[in-house]
């Protein structure tokens, strides 16, 4: 069986590193039978050995995808992540979903730290992670009920499998020789120094213990942690020294700030007396470093962190209060006066060493990979998703009403509060009217009735008198423009022609009706594809309702024709679409004119509709799931397209483009499409992340290279609620 492994990798410095390679070791025989694909976290090319296959760039989110691609084809059965915040790139490490959701193989996950309080982004990160994995692999039982209540994952997914120790043996007398500790009681600490390994608290329990047993030395062995080291510097290790200054503890207390190879630290292991790790606090999951000294059978001592409660059970060692000094000189001198206990806390933790050595540990992987490859019947990631309306999120206007006040909907918000200093605009309030129309339709929501006529009296009030609209108002209600974009114009005739076919009541048809024909005179004039699409959309839904009026299908019929001619001008052999590029809203193009063909009939309508809805769905879901056109550089012809700064407009108007495809074919493939649209809210999507916020009823603002803007403005959130009413109705009405 032939694995690939990713992870960090010798010879970078890092406690992840040594784990990935010994695990490899232990689970093949040759390195034609392990790949490794190693973290690198700098520009500078390393001296990896040969069993590297592939580097990724921590920030280069490229890097990732191709190291998907490379891992399905290189014959690999199996992939093992070794997890840990801080070696991926992306916000949380965020870059390695798009990764992990390309494989075509069984993925298993080695989690090496579970924060007990994540952050929202921590947490749907990793979340996401055990969502693609098929076995979880911990290494400590509290890990077991955080993942489960914590980060929700079925226990039957989780498999407890201890850290690893290697298999290498000293003599202990002949390792004091050699390091010239002859009649001394070595007291030892090694692993990255930083400030959350609390040194500090075994130097100052050093005082009392020696005014007993002058002839101990405390090696304190490992460099600085390379991220503290970048951002700090030696401050740590110059305060502690200075510590040792203070106290006169100069000629017992001896720094070795160096890496070492895992022969020479298991050396000074088998030299020490006493092992000790004073970690500050209980958030430690698991400890590479505790788990060697058990492993050696080490006399060791540490404070309760939760690795060390579990690790040191069954008197395989001693706890001590964190920070507490005090207590740690005292278990220390008693265990120097009593030889015999010392023997019998190194023999438990030997046997119990035994049983965690590589070779053991490697055979329990191998033994968990086999059962996932013969369980397997099929790869589930590749599994056609249905989508079943009644497991998704309760349909909620809290975050609506959150951003609306007396004036209409703000257009922005800070996280999910809303942000009053960027005001009001048409465009938001727009749509805000249109998915209050549509939540009262299907739902007779009383809090859409009450938000409607808001929505209303903005537009009425931004209309100015020649039936153009102004777009932008400050929070203390001062216009800022004198005219609004052709967009936010398209965009209000489409509410308002919604409107006229949907009326919550006869006084909001009234007012609506005198709005749609003060703008009517302006629609001939439009010049931007979108708002004349954005305006057929508004005319064919007050067609709908009222059929017989000539002069607005008279008009409808102008701009349809407008809209086909930009296709005939700017389509060519591969390029089906409107304009030289595919920038944003694009699905709005293809919608207008499937709305127009409804109602007139027109086979040249239809013919574009179709080829340009085609064209954006071979671009945008080719992978599956719903890529949307990022609008950081968009995608020009012949160019390469944008993946970031992709926002739920877009996916909303995928979402309504292939509802109407449906409503004028009865296509299921339309249904599938319109669902895989929407669940692009819902983590199906390139970062593998869900924008839909539980917490507030928001929508996220985007995803974007770092990873998920958190920010929960109007136009998103509005355009999730859009696309939740649109699967709704398409499952009432087909199926």
């Amino acid at each position: 069986m032939k694995y690939a492994f990713i992870g960090t990798y010798p010879p970078r410095e890092c406690g992840i590193g040594t784990f990935t390679k010994n695990l490899r070791l232990s689970m093949t025989h040759t390195s034609d039978e392990g790949v490794v694909i190693a973290m690198s976290d700098h520009e500078e090319c390393t001296n990896y050995p040969k069993e590297v296959k592939l580097l990724i760039r921590q920030e280069y989110q490229r890097d990732y995808l191709e190291a998907a691609k490379f891992i399905n084809i290189s014959g690999v059965d199996a992939c093992i992540l070794e997890h840990e915040f801080g070696i991926f790139g992306g916000q949380n490490g965020i870059y390695i979903l798009p990764l992990l959701h390309r494989l075509e193989i069984p993925l298993i996950v080695t989690l090496h730290t579970i924060l007990e309080k994540p952050s929202t982004n921590e947490k749907a990160v990793l979340r996401e992670i055990c969502k693609m994995a098929d076995k979880i692999v911990i290494m400590s039982k509290k890990a077991i009920d955080f993942l489960v209540h914590i980060y929700n994952v079925p226990k039957k997914k989780i498999a407890y499998i201890e850290h690893g120790v290697p298999d290498i043996k000293f003599n202990k007398e002949q390792s004091k020789k050699e390091f010239k500790l002859d009649g001394k009681h070595l007291i030892l600490t090694f692993g990255f120094i930083g400030r959350n390994k609390g040194v500090e608290t075994v130097i100052k329990a050093l005082p009392k213990i020696i005014e007993k047993h002058s002839n101990i030395i405390y090696i304190i062995l490992g460099k600085t942690h390379p991220n503290i080291l970048r951002y700090e510097g030696e401050e740590y290790r110059l305060y502690l020294m200075n510590l040792v200054k203070k106290l006169n503890l100069e000629d017992y207390v001896l720094f070795l700030n160096k890496y070492i190879n895992q022969e020479e630290l298991f050396k000074y292991l088998y030299a020490s007396d006493i092992y000790i790790t004073p970690y500050l606090n209980e958030a430690q999951i698991s400890s590479g470093t505790l788990s060697y000294a058990v492993g050696v059978g080490s006399a060791v001592i540490s404070t309760p962190y939760w690795h060390a409660q579990e690790l040191l059970a069954d008197n395989r060692g001693k706890l001590f209060n964190f920070n507490d000094y005090n207590e740690l000189s005292s278990i220390i001198i008693n265990l120097l006066d009593n030889p015999k206990e010392i023997n019998k806390i190194r023999k438990n933790a030997f046997e119990y060493g035994r049983k965690i050595t590589w070779p053991n540990i490697g055979k329990r992987y191998i033994e968990l990979t086999e059962n996932i490859i013969n369980q397997r019947t099929e790869n589930i990631k590749n599994k056609k998703f249905v989508l079943d309306p009644l497991l998704l999120p309760p349909f909620s206007l809290r975050h609506i009403k959150l951003l609306t006040n007396d004036t209409g909907i703000i257009q922005h918000a800070k996280y999910g509060i809303p942000n009053w200093k960027d005001g009001f605009c048409l465009d938001d309030n727009a749509r805000a009217l249109l998915l209050t129309l549509m939540a009262y339709k299907q739902k007779k929501d009383e809090t859409a009735l009450d938000l409607c006529p808001i929505y209303l009296s903005y537009i009425h009030y931004m209309q100015n008198s020649d039936g153009t609209f102004r777009n932008f108002m400050n929070f203390k209600r001062d216009y800022l423009d004198e005219k609004g974009s052709e967009d936010s114009f398209g965009r209000t005739v489409w509410a308002l022609g919604y409107l006229l076919n949907n009326p919550p009541n006869d006084s909001s048809y009234q007012s609506g009706k005198d709005i749609f024909f003060n703008a009517f005179p302006n629609f001939e004039n439009l010049k931007s594809v979108r708002s004349i699409a954005y305006t057929i959309i508004g005319i064919s839904h007050y067609l709908s309702g009222t059929p017989s009026d000539e002069r607005v299908i008279y008009m409808l019929k102008n701009l349809s024709n407008k809209l086909t001619a930009e296709y005939k001008k700017n389509s060519t052999k591969n390029w089906n679409w409107f304009e030289s590029m595919l920038s944003y809203d694009n699905a709005v193009l293809p919608l207008s004119l499937l709305h127009a063909y409804k109602i007139l009939k027109d086979k040249k309508i239809k013919k574009t509709a179709f080829e340009s809805l085609d064209f954006l769905t071979e671009i945008t879901m080719k992978k599956g799931y719903l890529s949307i056109i990022g609008n950081k550089n968009w995608y020009k012809k012949g160019e390469e397209r944008s993946i970031f700064a992709q926002q739920p407009v877009d996916a909303a108007a995928m979402v309504l483009m292939f509802h109407q495809a449906l409503i004028l074919t009865k296509n299921k493939e339309y249904s599938d499409k319109l669902n895989t649209s929407f669940m692009w809210f819902l983590g199906e999507n390139d970062l593998r992340m869900n924008l839909y916020d539980f917490e507030t009823n928001g929508c996220c603002d985007g995803i974007e290279e770092f990873g998920i803007n958190r920010n929960q403005g109007a136009e998103s959130t509005i355009s999730y609620l859009i696309s939740y009413l649109t699967v709704l109705q398409a499952f009432q009405d087909f199926h």
